[in-house]
């Protein structure tokens, strides 16, 4: 195995968890020892810069993502812009990129900049958090309850109370909505009725004539209905999320989602029906048992329905998932399958017209690639692009909700949480309240 002997540190445990973040489980054998000694006195990145190449050197692998760490390497990118560097150069020279990594997140960079622009300082996103589904998929770890519309009720009024106070205080403030996002769970859980109540007293609350973009997650096909869709065209809803995240019956079985590959069919057609704008689709590249066939073709599937945004996720367990409970190394399986499915796609997606808009990495995700959204006829999620850019304040409301308040002089942001709990968030909804009074309204 490796053994990692540093002096002059004050600190080794950051760089033992640091080194881990290269090394796989199977990689700690206990057939001999390779000992990697470093007399240290320069920043972090130096250091991480050799133990990556001394990795790469005894293993002969490198991971295309560099020495680089965090979920938002567009940020950064724009960051070195601004600061009159060369954000491609400085990704492959201090970050040890692969040049394709590196020109994927500038060609999105340049394509933010010149369909969204930056935001206006006294813009708001908003985000409403409905935190119920179907059923609970097997990779998992999202705020998610499997309860009957009956039970949803008393979340719903303490929601509303939550919208009202949001309302008065939003247009006190004099913050303009530029986007509003629906999510979750899904929030096409709830019933015709109950999203009608519910965007009713959204409409009431704010006002919502600067708003560009309306979003609701569709998410489950199998809650989609056309007195649902109808409901949310009738409130001025122009993009929602229809997530097959696999065309193959067999895979939607075994990850525990309810719908049918026909109810994705369905749902396409009643959007279609009654005049949907933009509808997104999430496919999710490493799901279990799945060949690079069976990614392909439900990429083919959702190009044919003709979705206007595509978002590739590749598959990463976390630890609250059922899936790492039954398998502790399934992230460390397949992963040159994973960067296969994924390269294809985006060939395909370019071939078929349409741009990356929005990327962000996660933590756990199988062979350490990358979440891309795609966009046809410059209909990107702007939404998506403003919470992975971090430049404007995003009050989020619900259970599991993460406000954001943006100070640009700064350029930073503090953080505003909810209970994670549904039925928490129910008792405690005056100190939700009260948080965004003192952390959010109150500290500008």
């Amino acid at each position: 195995m490796y053994r990692f002997n540093f002096s002059n540190i004050d600190n080794t445990s950051q760089y033992e968890e640091l080194i881990k973040e290269f090394l796989q489980p199977s990689q700690y054998g206990e057939n001999g020892e390779t000992v990697l000694e470093y007399d240290f006195r320069g920043d972090k990145n130096d250091l991480k810069r050799q133990i990556y190449r001394d990795l790469s050197r005894l293993t002969g692998e490198a991971p295309k993502w560099g020495i680089l760490t965090g979920i938002r390497p567009v940020k950064l990118a724009g960051e070195l812009l601004d600061s009159g560097e060369d954000p491609k150069k400085v990704l492959m020279e201090q970050y040890l990129t692969d040049e394709t990594k590196a020109d994927l997140v500038c060609d999105i960079l340049e394509y933010q900049r010149a369909k969204a622009g930056k935001p206006d300082p006294m813009s708001l996103s908003v985000y409403i958090g409905i935190p119920f589904c179907p059923t609970r998929c097997l990779y998992c770890s999202f705020t998610s309850n499997q309860v009957d519309q009956e039970a949803m009720g008393p979340y719903l009024e303490a929601l509303g109370k939550e919208i009202d106070f949001a309302g008065e205080a939003v247009k006190s403030e004099g913050y303009k909505l530029e986007t509003l996002y629906f999510g979750g769970g899904t929030p096409t859980s709830l019933s015709a009725e109950q999203l009608d109540a519910l965007l009713n007293r959204v409409k009431s609350a704010f006002a919502l004539g600067s708003v560009r973009e309306y979003t609701v997650e569709a998410g489950r096909p199998d809650t989609i209905t056309y007195e649902k869709l109808q409901v949310l065209q009738d409130h001025g809803v122009d993009r929602i999320s229809i997530n097959p995240q696999s065309m193959k019956q067999k895979t939607l079985d075994l990850i525990g989602r309810r719908h049918t590959v026909e109810d994705v069919y369905k749902a396409f057609e009643l959007a279609g029906k009654v005049g949907m704008e933009v509808i997104n689709a999430d496919l999710i590249a490493g799901l279990p048992e799945e060949t690079a066939e069976d990614f392909a073709y439900s990429l083919e599937e959702i190009i044919r329905l003709g979705a206007e945004n595509i978002t590739l996720h590749t598959l990463a367990v976390k630890r609250a998932s059922r899936l790492k409970e039954m398998d502790e190394n399934f992230n460390y399986k397949d992963e040159e399958l994973r960067e296969q499915m994924l390269v294809s796609a985006h060939e395909r997606l370019r071939g078929c017209g349409y741009a990356p808009y929005y990327l962000y990495r996660q933590k756990h995700t199988s062979g350490n690639t990358e979440n891309t959204g795609f966009c046809k006829g410059d209909r990107p999620g702007l939404y998506n692009i403003r919470i992975m850019e971090e430049a404007q304040s995003n009050l989020a409301l619900g259970a599991g909700g993460i406000s954001k308040i943006y100070f640009p002089e700064e350029n930073r942001l503090e953080r505003v949480a909810n209970v994670s709990n549904y039925e928490i968030y129910i008792d405690r909804i005056d100190e939700m309240i009260d948080r965004k009074i003192k952390g959010f309204f109150g500290n500008r």
